[in-house]
């Protein structure tokens, strides 16, 4: 193998640490995630949907495009007529099969009782506890992404994620 073939010195545990990647320790000016944008035929009703979710308001810039901010970022919401601003055909809505969005919330378990009256589609029934330590409830929105509603559990994970 060569420096430049991009399977030198990957670390299956940690596969960012390998040969000519730019990390954020290394990197003048580090990316920072400040938002995640959800395209979909019905802006609305996914504002309704992530409304309830996050117990947020959303601010509509006009009717194709909204967000909703919480203390550790925004979840956009985007018209389909807006891709092509973009690139045409770049996103297609209701086709995520791969990205989970997540919210921290103080007790899973709580808002499973709730949120009944504004979810239907449970992918995994009820709040289950995960190996890292995390009490998660996977539900689909609207569009059929998925959304998980966690708690940290173990002490590992409520240290994690204390605020």
């Amino acid at each position: 193998m060569n420096s430049t073939d991009s399977t030198d010195s990957v670390n299956p545990v940690n596969p960012v640490n390998h040969v000519n990647s730019a990390t954020p320790a290394t990197r003048a000016n580090p990316a920072n995630l400040v938002s995640i944008r959800i395209i979909t035929d019905d802006v609305a009703r996914l504002v309704v949907f992530y409304e309830k979710a996050t117990g947020g308001r959303a601010a509509w810039a006009n009717e194709d495009f909204a967000e909703l901010s919480t203390t550790s970022g925004t979840l956009a919401i985007g018209s389909t007529r807006t891709v092509a601003l973009f690139a045409p055909d770049s996103a297609r809505p209701a086709e995520n099969r791969s990205v989970i969005i997540e919210f921290l919330v103080d007790d899973v378990d709580v808002l499973f009782r709730e949120v009944g009256a504004w979810c239907t589609d449970f992918v995994n029934g009820e709040p289950t506890t995960m190996p890292w330590g995390n009490r998660s409830l996977l539900v689909r929105d609207p569009d059929g992404n998925l959304v998980n509603f966690f708690t940290p559990v173990s002490p590992e994970a409520i240290k994690k994620f204390s605020r």
